[in-house]
């Protein structure tokens, strides 16, 4: 495994002289059981909510008309276990398996294009860690057409400067959390990420009933009218500041594993967004 990594990582450092080209497993494992909160789809879901002792062993996470979406068992005893390191890190970031079909929705693909070299590899360091899980979930189902890919061949991407900053912000709400595909509203081709970002509006069903995404912009429909600790206690702890709870499917338990800077990163990002009232 990691003499594999170690292969790979010099490979990256040399497609881009600016990109970093060392990941770690104390850094993969706080992405995935903190910001980017890959059990919210990948673990089996209980009563009383995830299953941690299946943890990342895949599940159902949305059954449509359009498509029926089981999000496939990472740990070491699914398919990917038969990957490369560096198969594994194109499937995150391009949708790509290594048969070259593509990996559909609603994995966040647009954003995760945007993974450092450093961070992917970190993920990818990480789910080689994680006890082997013995759970067959199934396989996805689209009734819908999906594209061939989702961008063109991904060479490098230099990770940014970690600083309470606007710039980072952007880059743990988008590529690392994809907090502003699930906050932008749709349309005929995905998220509406050039003219409507953040604005909100997007339904989501569940057991729960429905949840719709909220307004992140500095709007006065959007965050204008709350405070950064409340924010940050919306964030993490899925409490308004009347006291009434917020609704799944965001991650609260995962993104309340986030660093202070980096929920500070994020909120600092969120107040620069332009302000677009709600849809309609």
């Amino acid at each position: 495994m990691f003499p594999r990594l170690t292969g790979l990582c010099l490979g990256l450092a040399m497609a881009g002289t600016t990109a970093y080209a060392e990941p770690s497993l104390d850094r993969g494992r706080y992405l995935v059981e903190g910001p980017a909160g890959c059990g919210n789809c990948h673990t089996p879901m209980g009563p009383q909510g995830p299953v941690m002792d299946q943890n990342l062993a895949g599940r159902l996470v949305d059954k449509n008309p359009a498509f029926t979406a089981i999000a496939p068992n990472i740990t070491p005893a699914g398919a990917v276990a038969g990957w490369s390191d560096a198969e594994l890190a194109r499937a995150i970031r391009e949708g790509l398996r290594p048969d070259g079909t593509i990996i559909g929705p609603p994995m966040p693909f647009p954003m995760y294009r945007g993974l450092s070299d450093d961070d992917v590899m970190s993920i990818v360091m990480y789910l080689r860690t994680l006890p082997a899980v013995e759970n067959d979930p199934g396989k996805s189902t689209y009734n819908i057409p999906l594209p061939p890919a989702y961008g063109p061949p991904i060479d490098s991407v230099p990770h940014p400067e970690q600083a309470v900053s606007v710039e980072y912000g952007a880059y743990l709400a988008g590529p690392v959390a994809h907090c502003m595909e699930c906050h932008t509203p749709m349309g005929e081709k995905g998220p509406m990420l050039d003219s409507r970002l953040g604005a909100g509006g997007f339904e989501f069903h569940g057991p729960w009933g429905t949840s719709v995404a909220a307004n992140l912009t500095s709007h006065e429909d959007g965050l204008a009218g709350y405070t950064d600790a409340e924010l940050a206690d919306m964030i993490t702890k899925g409490m308004r500041p009347d006291g009434s709870p917020m609704m799944p499917p965001m991650p609260y338990g995962y993104l309340s594993q986030m660093t202070g800077d980096d929920l500070s990163a994020i909120i600092l990002y969120l107040r620069s967004l332009p302000p677009l009232p709600d849809a309609g």
